[in-house]
């Protein structure tokens, strides 16, 4: 694992760099690019959280998450979670995933949210082996035609 992960606000100064991250090719079809999830995050200025990834003075990946979005539109359910999360080639099996989740969940956690939302790209050699390794549980959802996942965040307690 990479001991100087640290997540950095997108800014004029590092948006060349954002903008430079991508997946592997075989990995394209289940994560959006990071110039679609900016602009999204334009879009969605109050709800979204994009952050470069950065190992030391490297960008390693890219995440955006979403907090108290209104999910279904009835202005009843608002959920926060990882929305995107790209994460360079020599980067991949390094712990920057999990950095990335991590990160989500302190925040989530931070702003008093008991639960973790992610949603994926079915499909074979896709993401939810990681997510589900992680803890994140099937709700049984769809969304937009992608898995919804949910991680709860509260305290263990028990013996």
């Amino acid at each position: 694992m990479t001991n100087g992960l640290r997540l950095a606000p997108i800014t004029p100064a590092n948006i060349e760099t954002a903008l430079a991250v991508k997946v592997r090719p075989d990995q394209e079809r289940f994560v959006s690019p990071v110039v679609k999830s900016l602009a999204e995050a334009y879009v969605h200025q109050d709800s979204a959280w994009p952050r470069l990834i950065i190992d030391g003075d490297r960008a390693v990946g890219f995440l955006m998450a979403f907090l108290e979005i209104d999910w279904n539109g009835k202005g009843v359910d608002f959920r926060s979670g990882l929305w995107r999360l790209n994460v360079t080639p020599d980067a991949q099996g390094r712990g920057v995933g999990r950095f990335a989740v991590e990160s989500v969940a302190a925040e989530v956690r931070r702003r008093g949210e008991r639960r973790m939302y992610v949603t994926w790209e079915p499909g074979e050699d896709g993401p939810e082996g990681f997510y589900r390794r992680l803890g994140f549980e099937l709700t049984g959802e769809l969304s937009e035609g992608q898995t919804v996942g949910v991680l709860d965040l509260t305290p263990a307690t028990g013996p």
